[in-house]
């Protein structure tokens, strides 16, 4: 018998950590095969709301977030570049240069997943790609709207979205929903509303919980 888990993913394009978890919890996925199937929803986090148009250089600001060093940032960065290769995703080596607000990011992911779920992990995964990857100013539209042509979304109605405030609501009481639950830092991953995976874990944890789960579901 195979089991059904509702997987809410919930996360920010700007968390390199983010990268890591989504690419394990697929191959936790692709490991496990057709013993479970998953209905995954991506949810908004925003690490920093405050960040301001532009954004800010990324040595600063995590000297300013977290008192570090370039040297600890340099091993950080090559820490999360190598636990990315293992997932197979790609960081650019130099890092990120820097990290900019991700509100809008977050109204067009969720747009996706009210009008196109089944294309809203191939969003997610192209503004992870142009964040982290290919160093993009994530706060301009035109970078946005690429990657909503890279996953096969309509560019016309997503320009519309981004031009306009269009769910920035829905994404206010999303993130006040879980602030509130107690989700405080991210990736979060909570599996049929009830049990949380916190962190960029190895793939193998995630599969462990995931059968773990699923095996409870079904007995």
């Amino acid at each position: 018998m195979t089991a059904h888990l509702k997987i809410d993913f919930v996360s920010d394009i700007s968390c390199p950590w983010c990268a890591v978890g989504l690419g394990a919890l697929q191959q936790a996925l692709e490991r496990i095969g057709p013993a479970i199937s998953t209905e995954m929803q991506f949810l908004p986090f925003e690490l920093n709301p405050q960040m301001p148009a532009g954004g800010q250089d990324m040595g600063e600001h995590l000297s300013q977030k977290y008192g570090t060093t370039a040297q600890q940032q340099a091993q950080s960065r090559e820490n999360i570049r190598l636990r990315g290769a293992e997932v197979g995703f790609q960081f650019n080596v130099q890092g990120r240069g820097r990290i900019y607000n991700t509100f809008d990011a977050h109204r067009l992911l969720f747009w996706a997943g009210q009008v196109h779920p089944q294309k809203q992990l191939a969003l997610k995964q192209a503004l992870l790609i142009a964040c982290h990857r290919d160093r993009q100013a994530m706060d301009e539209h035109p970078v946005l709207l690429a990657a909503a042509q890279a996953a096969g979304l309509d560019a016309d109605p997503a320009a519309q979205i981004l031009a306009s405030d269009a769910h920035a609501q829905d994404v206010r009481q999303s993130q006040a929903r879980y602030n509130a639950a107690g989700i405080h830092a991210v990736p979060a991953v909570i599996i049929n509303d009830r049990h949380l995976i916190s962190g960029g874990q190895p793939s193998a944890v995630f599969e462990q919980a995931l059968r773990q789960i699923a095996a409870g579901d079904l007995a």
